[in-house]
Order: structure tokens, then sequence, then C-alpha cells
């Protein structure tokens, strides 16, 4: 059950938030900030590419590597293709896990490793195999760990991840708002350099600048009448989010707000892209899950029984009302079977700041969420 009152309640949030998501998500311009200082410190800036990579293999840990590499696929597009590498093991422990280049790999590909923890043996080894293939490796990571160690040790180029001395706290969500953007800022500045995307350093600063504002308007001292975060974590409770996206940049920030919900407050939810989510979806929202399905809801004890679970449409848009859209087919389909639909749409601006504006505003709701349910 949501505490609503806790949403209102700074002191409230502060005191539940033992694993500082709130803060993470407020400083998560500063992490931009502090990661584009860290690469070019590291020599990004002055790299001269022989052009552009076959293929642009990403390995990492859980959900950061697993979003990092989802949000550069989306943004690099045809350019190369970006390829996840998916780990084996017998369970999601640092020294259990291993990577595997694919036999194709070679030295006209690039690997990237991000991870906010740095100790694991597999992701060393995987540099080692990468060097010997002859394949350049970038690797993002805390300092002073045996990752950062194997990549200078295999002639590859490693850039501090940029931390916060209360990440050593406690254990690290894997979709904590500060590890994304610690990981993917610094992989941005590199894949510009070689001509993959587009994320000079004037667009990096004005994500930077994108996520303050959005920390200004979504913080824990603005009341939830007037904070979309808020607002969106109280419509999330009790219900089944069915998260669609519509815009190319939109579809990662959807993926992620579906992975944070279920890690940080063990809230189930799907996602699916329009136009193809109104087909996807459409039986979830004529069968039991819909709001008119339960006719007995209206006489249930509201201090006794729990709610039932219904489904509550997410539609989360890159691009402004206008032109060829499926957002009014959506919210006729969620109408059409009484479904209560939320959605968000950020400001204008280019590409990264509109995605940044997205996945904050989302970070924070699932923070909320978590926190107001005592998850």
């Amino acid at each position: 059950m949501l505490d609503e009152s806790l949403l209102d309640s700074p002191e409230g949030l502060a005191e539940a938030d033992r694993r500082a998501l709130l803060r993470g998500a407020a400083e998560a311009g500063a992490r931009v900030r502090t990661a584009v200082r860290h690469a070019a410190e590291a020599g990004v800036r002055d790299l001269k590419p022989d052009g552009r990579p076959r293929a642009v293999l990403i390995a990492g840990p859980g959900a950061a590597a697993t979003q990092t590499a989802d949000l550069l696929g989306t943004l690099a597009g045809a350019g190369s293709p970006v390829i996840r590498l998916a780990p084996t093991g017998v369970a999601p422990a640092a020294g259990a896990l291993r990577w595997e280049l694919p036999g194709w790999a070679g030295s006209v590909d690039l690997l990237l490793i991000a991870t906010p923890d740095g100790t694991e043996p597999g992701l060393s080894l995987l540099a080692e195999q990468a060097y010997r293939r002859g394949c350049t490796v970038v690797a993002v990571a805390p300092v002073r760990t045996p990752l950062a160690e194997a990549v200078g040790g295999s002639h590859g180029l490693f850039v501090p991840m940029a931390t916060a001395p209360y990440d050593q706290e406690e254990p690290l969500a894997a979709t904590a708002p500060g590890v994304l953007w610690a990981l993917l800022t610094p992989l941005l500045a590199l894949l510009d350099r070689i001509g993959l995307l587009a994320a000079p350093p004037d667009a990096l600063d004005k994500v930077a600048d994108r996520l303050d504002r959005v920390a200004e308007r979504c913080g824990p001292a603005i009341a939830t009448y007037s904070n979309p975060a808020k607002t969106l974590a109280a419509e999330l409770a009790d219900a089944l989010p069915l998260v669609w996206t519509e815009g190319v940049s939109a579809g990662p920030a959807g993926r992620r707000l579906a992975a944070a919900l279920a890690e940080l407050s063990g809230t189930p939810a799907v996602v699916a892209e329009l136009p193809e989510a109104l087909a996807a979806h459409s039986a979830l929202l004529a069968g039991p899950l819909a709001a008119s399905a339960d006719p007995d809801d209206f006489f249930r004890d509201r201090v006794e029984e729990p709610p039932a679970l219904h489904a509550r449409v997410v539609l989360l848009r890159d691009r402004p009302i206008g032109g060829l859209t499926a957002a009014p087919a959506a919210r006729d389909l969620a109408l059409d079977h009484d479904t209560p639909i939320s959605e968000l749409e950020p400001e204008e601006g280019g590409e990264l700041e509109t995605l940044a504006e997205l996945i904050a505003v989302t970070d924070f709701a699932a923070v909320y969420l978590a926190l107001a349910s005592g998850a």
C-alpha cells in the first residue's frame, strides 16, 4: 500500500531513503559534468580515430550495462551495430559472472566495458581476451579496481567512473539514477569522438542543465500536485503499468522505467512501442486487468480489503503532438476500456536533452513509489 502522506514529507522521505536514491536522482546533472571532465582528462577528446568500428560490443553486469547498451544502440542508429555481451554464470555475483567475445570479434571492433563495481574477474579476463584479439578496449569503472589495472595492462583506455562518497555506504542498485549517467556519459563522449553519434561537449552540458531543471521540478520539497514524478508515483500505486512509448529515444526510457519499477519497488510493468502496443496489449485492457472488470470493486471495504490490480497506461513520448502519431488511438483504446492513462512528454530540445528529461522524471517516480510503498 502506498503511503501518500509520505510523498509530501521531505523529512520522512529522507529517513526512508536508506539507499540515497533521491540524492542520486537529484545529482544526475552533477554526475554528467563530472563524467565529462573525467573523460576529457582520460584523453577521450584527444583521440584520433581511423574510422568507425565494424561493431561496438558492450559488457557489464546488470541493468546499468543493459540500459547503457540500449541507449547507445538507439542513439547510434545503423552506423555500427551496438551489441551487448550477456554474461553467463551460476549467480549474479561479481565473482561468478563471465563474458566471452563472439568468434568474429577482432581488430576492427570496439569493446566497451561499463561497471559500477570493477572487481569482476570475468571483465578483467574479457579485457585480456580482447587485447589478444586486437580489439580496442575502453572501460568505465571505479578507480583503483582490478578492472582498471587489467585495462591499463592491456593498453586500453580507462575512464574513472564519476562516483560520490555515499556510493560506498550501501550496495548500489543497478537502476540507481546516478549509476546510469556516470557510466553512460563518458561513452557518449567517446562515440561522439569516433563519429557514431552526436554528443559534443555543449550537448552534454545541455543534458546536465536539463537534469538539474528536472531535479528542481521533481525534488522532495515540491508538493505532489505540482510534482510530475510524485504524481506519477501515486498514479502507479496498485496498478500494472502498461508503458507505451512513441518516438525512437522514448523506447529506452520506457524500458528503463520498467526495470527501475521492478528493482526498486517490486512493481511489474510491461513495455511496448506504439503503434504495435495497441495490438500487443489490447487483450490486457479487455481482460480482468481492465478497471471495469470487477463490478463489485465499488463495494469493497477500502480499509480491510486490498485493492484489485488494474492496468494503467503510461504514455512516454519524445516528440510534440502533431504530425503522424498514434497517441490519439492510444488514448481512445485506453478510455474505451475505462483504463486510466498517464502521459509524459519532455520540453523541446535536442534528442539527448529530451531523452534525459524522460529518464529523469521516471527515475524520480520509481524512487518515490519505492519509498512510499516501503520497498
